[in-house]
């Protein structure tokens, strides 16, 4: 099929468009922009300069992609967004593009965000992960591939999150948190092994133990991470899904979050 842009849409001439792309009434597309094939641009959106979309991804009523970084260290460089493919804007969402010249905000493949979202700035989001309405995500963060977000999520600056976490509705944190767990509340603790999302992901019952044990030395031990990232090393039948836990609980800069 052939791309569609509706007259009423004011696509910038330079802009790189691909094959069988949509893009509706009043929409706004800048320039130093690049859409993918098979590309939905809903009525209203705005695709701004150093946005480079995937192919497969739709973009809602009143999203803004690309935009400059709320960052008091902005001067104008040029950056990018990086979109994967099959992702998915919903409405009024936002997503800055990086600070400082080269940098770049990062979403992954078939990631899902809902209404009133935010990402800002330099962050960079592994493929599947879902961001729940009005969640809002602080420049600088890392967020790994499968990460769940439930409703009103606030992630403070430079906070890591592991893979498969579910972070629970209204939670507001500072520090990381390590793959595969449940996390929430005031303030934000361990709430166990998220265990639902790995059976959804067919991870095998003996592995989801292990896991399990591994957080009890992390969350439940007297020790401090380092210590307990020994314990794990030593105690802990190997896995992928153990190296996992291990290499993110060494990275930590800010530490994780605390036990129930």
């Amino acid at each position: 099929m052939a791309t569609i842009i509706s007259d009423k849409a004011v696509v910038d001439p330079k802009a790189k468009i691909g094959e069988n792309v949509h893009i509706y009434p009043f929409a706004y597309v800048e320039g130093d922009v690049e859409i993918g094939d098979n590309c939905i641009i809903a009525p209203g959106a705005n695709i701004l300069n150093g946005t480079r979309l995937g192919h497969d991804c739709k973009v809602y009523q009143n999203t803004v992609l690309g935009a400059r970084p709320q960052d008091f260290r902005f001067k104008g460089d040029k950056t990018e967004l990086i979109v994967g493919n099959n992702t998915t804007f919903r409405e009024n969402v936002v997503v800055n593009r990086a600070t400082f010249s080269g940098g770049q905000t990062v979403i992954g493949s078939n990631c899902f965000l809902m209404e009133g979202s935010h990402i800002s700035h330099d962050t960079k989001v592994g493929k599947y992960s879902v961001f729940g309405y009005g969640t809002k995500i602080a420049g600088d963060c890392e967020i790994g591939k499968g990460v769940v977000f439930s409703s009103n999520v606030i992630a403070n600056p430079k906070i890591r999150v592991g893979d498969n976490a579910l972070i629970l509705a209204g939670t507001t944190f500072s520090k990381d948190v390590p793959p595969y767990i449940l996390a929430g509340g005031t303030p934000v603790t361990y709430n166990g092994v998220n265990t639902p999302l790995l059976d959804y992901l067919k991870v095998d019952k003996k592995i989801q133990n292990h896991i399990a044990n591994a957080y009890r030395l992390v969350f439940h031990g007297k020790t401090s991470v380092f210590d307990a990232v020994l314990q794990i090393r030593d105690q802990v039948p190997d896995s992928p899904e153990i190296q996992n836990i291990i290499k993110f609980l060494s990275a930590t800069k800010l530490g994780i979050i605390s036990k129930m």
